[in-house]
């Protein structure tokens, strides 16, 4: 595989049942015994009861959640422009987007969380802001920033005290300079011995000597006399008065609220129409532990490195993730009919004829000479059994037999007494809703204009299963208006009589089912002996109906 690939997602469909979840775990290992990339098993949606007490009972948790493959922030590359200290001064800031050739900073605490950010404008609106001469004090600036900004010497002074009071002079003589200097002030003055030592006299906060001038003794003894810091800059006084106010801490011009910011898992589509609509150039990025990332900006969503996924247990469209289309598709190992699932590219397509996706998986261990662990072996089994009815069902081959039979003797199960304790956990209504039990085993399918969707419940016992008729009966107008569903379909599967009830909702439904299966429906329900299959014995009468039906019309 290419070296770009570094994770594969293994993706059962939606509404996952046991085969599904068993499925993309099992081939995650073996893939992962075998090749290069890291292969992670990943659930499209809830699992049912009976597959949490599969992986309670064989030691695994559930795959993490997935829902959409479609690119995320995470997918393209960041720019991994570090935060800066909320003391940084404007003209550091400055600097640091001229180096970078990035117009926006991001302000971040010691934990790495966003507390702001600053922007050129940010800065520029500072510099031009000439009327505001308690910037520095308002802010609490740091000597040590004067001092960076200024390129300067502190001759006097602590330089992580602050400017707590006082505003920016320019000191020039003595007369002009006596009803203006107040105490605390900043003053910027030259070399006449005259003008230094009257601003100290009036109790400046602090003196800042341009052009690199001389400071006498007397002044610097008279300065310590009076609490006066003392810095010295090479630059002349009109440098000196534009810099002096670039020291005030990024901090202040901050933006702190309403920031457009995306997290690594935001969609690159949704964060492609929300820049559209700002005119902001970069964006902070946060990762998913809440701490800053980076940067991004449009340029960046040009190149998307796209998702690489397998899917297991299925090849419909109708019963994949979202953003299919725009992931790269590297294999399908499915035991239904070819769906309607197309790829931009030539990929490995595995499809048996067998009950059990499970089943092919099983091959695919013993072709590429990989050992089976016994928990692995105990989920593989665990599908087989599951879809299979536990050898009841009419798409149960000799093969999935045979696979299942190995697979028990590798887990250490009994076959029958684990497959009664398997459809018991999977029965139990026990504070489940309509709704949970609905989609314990739900698909969608389409044909030509025709959509509908079938669902399953095996159980054990008549009374667990006329309590789910009951429970679902309600639910199915509301799942077929969430679902978009002209017609649903609900087996009720006993598995040891080996007989379905078919609960039948939407218009002309029941049309169909008397057609397909040669019965008369009744309060919304029909018995068909001897059907326990959803693939082999409910698609393809439904599916060649529905086509008659339309080509009649």
């Amino acid at each position: 595989m290419p070296e770009a690939i570094r994770k594969v997602n293994v993706i059962g469909h939606l509404h996952p049942d046991t085969d599904s979840i068993c499925a993309a775990i099992s081939y995650a290992y073996l893939k992962n015994q075998i090749d290069e990339p890291i292969y992670e098993a990943r659930r499209a949606g809830a699992i049912n009861r009976e597959t949490a007490f599969v992986l309670k009972h064989f030691g695994f948790e559930e795959p993490p959640l997935i829902t959409s493959v479609t690119p995320q922030i995470k997918d393209i590359v960041v720019q991994k422009q570090p935060g800066i200290d909320a003391e940084m001064s404007l003209f550091a800031a400055w600097n640091m987007m001229q180096d970078t050739k990035v117009d926006t900073l991001c302000i971040t605490d010691e934990d790495k969380h966003l507390e702001g950010l600053i922007a050129v404008k940010d800065v520029a609106n500072a510099n031009m802001d000439i009327f505001d001469t308690a910037m520095l004090s308002e802010a609490q600036t740091s000597y040590k920033n004067i001092i960076e900004t200024l390129n300067g010497t502190l001759l006097l002074g602590d330089p992580n005290g602050r400017v707590t009071k006082g505003n920016v002079r320019v000191g020039t003589t003595p007369e002009m300079m006596e009803d203006t200097i107040k105490a605390g002030d900043i003053v910027l003055v030259t070399n006449r011995y005259e003008t230094q030592q009257f601003a100290v006299e009036c109790d400046a906060g602090c003196l800042v000597i341009c052009c690199g001038a001389n400071v006498s003794k007397r002044v610097i003894a008279s300065a310590e006399r009076h609490g006066c810091t003392i810095i010295t800059t090479p630059y002349d006084t009109f440098a000196a008065a534009r810099l002096i106010g670039m020291s005030v801490p990024v901090r202040a011009k901050m933006l702190r609220k309403g920031i457009l910011q995306f997290s690594v898992n935001t969609s690159v589509d949704d964060a492609r129409k929300i820049m559209a609509k700002s005119r902001h150039r970069f964006f902070p990025v946060i990762d998913e532990d809440g701490s800053y990332f980076g940067l991004v900006s449009s340029p960046n969503l040009i190149n998307i490195k796209r998702k690489h996924v397998i899917l297991v247990d299925h090849s419909e469209r109708s019963q994949a993730v979202d953003g299919l289309d725009q992931a790269e598709i590297m294999e399908i190992l499915d035991h239904h009919r070819i769906g309607t699932i197309e790829t931009n590219a030539p990929v490995y397509y595995r499809a048996e004829p067998v009950g059990c996706t499970c089943t092919i998986i099983y091959s695919a261990y013993a072709e590429a000479g990989v050992e089976i662990p016994p928990n692995i072996a105990g989920l593989m089994l665990s599908a087989i059994l599951s879809d299979t009815l536990t050898f009841r069902s009419p798409t149960c081959t000799a093969k999935d037999r045979h696979a299942a039979e190995e697979l028990a003797k590798i887990c250490g199960e009994d076959i029958e007494t684990y497959a009664d304790s398997m459809f018991e956990a999977g029965a139990d209504l026990t504070g489940r809703t309509a709704e949970e039990v609905f989609h314990q085993d739900f698909k969608v399918f389409s044909r030509g204009n025709a959509k509908f969707g079938v669902g399953q419940g095996s159980y054990m016992t008549k009374n667990s299963r006329v309590a789910a008729e009951n429970l679902v009966r309600p639910f199915l107008a509301e799942a077929a208006k969430a679902e978009e569903l002209p017609m649903i379909f609900y087996m009720f599967t006993d598995v040891k009589s080996q007989s379905t009830d078919l609960m039948i909702y939407g218009n002309g439904a029941e049309d169909v089912v008397a057609q397909a299966f040669d019965v008369t429906p009744k309060d919304g329900m029909a018995l068909l002996k001897g059907v326990v299959s959803r693939k082999k014995q409910i698609i393809p009468p439904i599916m060649a109906t529905l086509q008659k039906i339309d080509e009649d019309d």
